[in-house]
């Protein structure tokens, strides 16, 4: 380091909201995600796994270095994407461990990474029991994946109010990160000042450069790592220590931006060599430069509304995309509070039952694991408040619409936390969409959000009749490829007919009587009823758990496609110079006699099994079959055109439609 001690802090925050559906706990397909299975799949793709190996090109364009690029920045990753990195991509979370532990051996013991609160909810608008169990759900996160305890913890939209940096500073935590506009008084040259909260507590604030975080996240840096030197160097106090530091989503990084982290990577090689620059972290940083000087506070303030938290419970303005209303925003965080009032109500008073103090359990569930020795009812009040406090996750605020993504996630985590109230379920439900009547989509298509609710979980609940109805259908077509585990639940055999299904997380157990119906042989639907009062659900394929219903798909396709493609065809589909979907398709226009007069003697039962394969891939019918068909059904032999009526609403014609003669 220089006399000078200029210092730099490059911070990427690493965050996906929660994806899983609540019931059985899995990450099911997301179509806008497209070619990819879902945006967390996606984004690792494209940016988590390039930061951890990114690439440094010679003078020949080739290939000089692979660097893991956050043994050099400060960085902290969401625990619901640690969550899913740990299971679905261990080699990426691995690197990112690795990044921590070696820039702890780099900085004295100081690592990169910090923590954040468990889930990523708008803090200032919580209360602070909830505050304390999101900084102590973060926290216990933490130590379990880094083994150690964490110095700084970054904010949720950097979010913040007086309340949440007593809590921050009553759990331990040093230093937070704010924007310039969240901090009155800050001292200059970027050095971290010192707030004391109202309680009596202090903990100090880094303040990022906002010009140059906006460069690298809406450029032009983000494109040129070759230009972040100069730029950074042009920040720096001219005399005396100081630091700049900057603070970006980390998905800018090859996700917003591709190749973005090449650019961070090239910063960084360019930075590492000049003798005047320390790239460091923020805590290795107030090691050598405490904070002594007082800043103040605005309260409440975020780094991504200029309006303070309002985009989390107004119409403000701030959107991603012109033209829309956000208006629905306040009905829904209405809508949701006053459902966690009534839910942690619920809880406080039944939990009494079961844990000397309900909101320490609830405190300690993050830490302790599975609690299997605790009776089924106190498990399902854990998981209750789990899902309550997940139905605030912030990105069901943030972006244009009701019916979004993110916004349904936000609302099954309610209906998961409703379900699990007990007998007054129904009676907190009806109240909570009553509240969403007041809340309306962009798109008149998708309705109040009383609509959207309904159609979020009509089929995904309730779930042990929907993991015992995947099970029994698969159990039914293709045996061999049947798992006991379906998502969040146990299945087992239980008699004909009857299964035994548990709960993996709760302990809750039901005897479930399944009937499996082959309409024809594209058609799969599922009876399943846990309940002598009859009250049953009928699943069809499309509603099954995503394993069950690809299998079921592979079995049925396999099942089908005998008879309906040559042996020409399949060598050519298996060499790859015919696609599945165009073979399918053109068999059943070749089924079909271009001159309808000579359409006698037509195999009735392949073109039967070839319309089925075409339903269950989803394919529509070719045009050029349909015009066939219709000059069958109105030209043909009489008797081919008598049978040819009953196929016509699997053509694509009205039903009525009669052969005239």
């Amino acid at each position: 380091m220089t006399a000078a001690g200029h210092s730099v802090v490059i911070h990427a925050h690493f965050y996906q909201p929660p994806r899983e559906e609540p019931w059985l706990e899995q990450v099911e397909a997301e179509p806008s995600a497209a070619p990819f299975h879902d945006w967390n799949r996606r984004i690792e793709r494209e940016c988590y796994r390039a930061v951890v190996a990114a690439r440094i090109p010679g003078p020949d364009g080739r290939i000089a270095r692979v660097v893991n690029t956050l043994e050099q920045i400060s960085f902290n990753v969401g625990p619901t994407l640690a969550e899913w990195l740990e299971k679905e991509a261990p080699e990426t979370w691995s690197a990112m461990v690795e990044a921590d532990h070696n820039s702890r051996l780099r900085l004295g013991g100081h690592g990169n990474a910090l923590a954040m609160p468990y889930h990523h909810s708008i803090l200032p608008l919580a209360s602070r029991r909830d505050k304390t169990t999101e900084v102590r759900w973060g926290i216990a996160d933490f130590r379990r994946r880094f083994g150690r305890d964490p110095e700084g913890m970054w904010l949720p939209e950097t979010a913040v109010d007086d309340e949440t940096l007593d809590v921050l500073a009553s759990e331990g935590i040093r230093f937070t990160v704010l924007a310039p506009h969240q901090v009155t008084g800050a001292p200059a040259g970027g050095m971290p000042g010192r707030y004391t909260t109202s309680g009596g507590r202090s903990i100090a604030l880094f303040v990022y450069d906002g010009p140059l975080s906006h460069d690298v996240a809406f450029g032009p840096l983000v494109t040129d790592g070759s230009r972040w030197a100069p730029a950074i160097r042009s920040r720096m106090p001219r005399e005396g220590p100081g630091l700049v530091s900057i603070a970006t989503d980390g998905e800018t990084y090859g996700h917003h931006h591709r190749f973005g982290e090449m650019a961070l990577a090239a910063a960084l090689d360019g930075l590492g060599r000049d003798p005047g620059t320390c790239v460091e972290n923020y805590a290795s940083f107030l090691a050598r430069h405490p904070a002594t000087s007082e800043v103040g506070l605005v309260a409440p303030s975020s780094w991504s509304c200029i309006h303070g938290v309002e985009r989390w419970r107004a119409d403000c303005g701030c959107r991603t995309r012109e033209g829309t209303s956000q208006a629905w925003r306040k009905p829904l965080r209405q809508a949701l509070d006053a459902l966690a009032t009534e839910l942690h109500g619920r809880f406080a008073e039944e939990a009494a039952g079961f844990f000397p103090d309900p909101w320490e359990a609830r405190d300690s569930y993050a830490t302790v694991g599975l609690p299997s020795h605790l009776p089924v009812r106190a498990r399902e009040l854990l998981e209750l408040e789990r899902n309550t406090l997940r139905m605030f996750t912030s990105c069901g605020w943030f972006f244009d619409d009701l019916a979004g993504l993110e916004t349904v996630v936000c609302l099954r985590y309610a209906a998961r936390a409703i379900e699990l109230a007990g007998p007054d379920a129904a009676l907190l439900e009806a109240g909570f969409l009553d509240r969403l009547e007041e809340a309306r989509s962009n798109d008149a298509g998708a309705g109040t959000g009383r609509e959207v609710y309904l159609n979020a979980v009509a089929a995904w609940r309730p779930g042990h009749l929907r993991a015992a109805a995947g099970y029994a259908a698969l159990l039914s077509v293709a045996p061999e490829a049947v798992r006991s585990a379906v998502g969040a639940f146990l299945v087992g055999s239980d008699g004909p007919g009857s299964l035994s299904v548990q709960h993996r997380r709760t302990g809750a157990t039901w005897k479930v009587r399944a009937q499996v119906n082959r309409p024809d042989g594209a058609t799969v639907e599922t009876i399943a009823q846990a309940d002598r009062a009859g009250n049953g659900k009928t699943f069809p394929l499309g509603w099954l758990p995503e394993y069950e219903q690809e299998q079921i798909r592979l079995a049925l396709r396999r099942e089908l496609r005998r008879g309906v493609l040559t042996p020409e065809e399949d060598r050519q589909i298996a060499e790859g110079t015919l696609r599945f979907d165009r073979a399918v398709a053109f068999s059943l226009v070749r089924q079909l006699p271009a001159d309808p007069r000579e359409a006698h003697g037509l195999d009735f039962d392949r073109l039967s099994r070839t319309l089925d394969l075409l339903a269950l891939e989803r394919l529509a019918i070719p045009f050029d079959a349909q015009t066939r068909f219709y000059r069958i059904l109105t030209r043909g032999p009489r008797e081919t055109r008598r049978r040819f009526g009953q196929l016509a609403g699997r053509f694509g014609f009205v039903t009525s439609l009669t052969d005239g003669g």
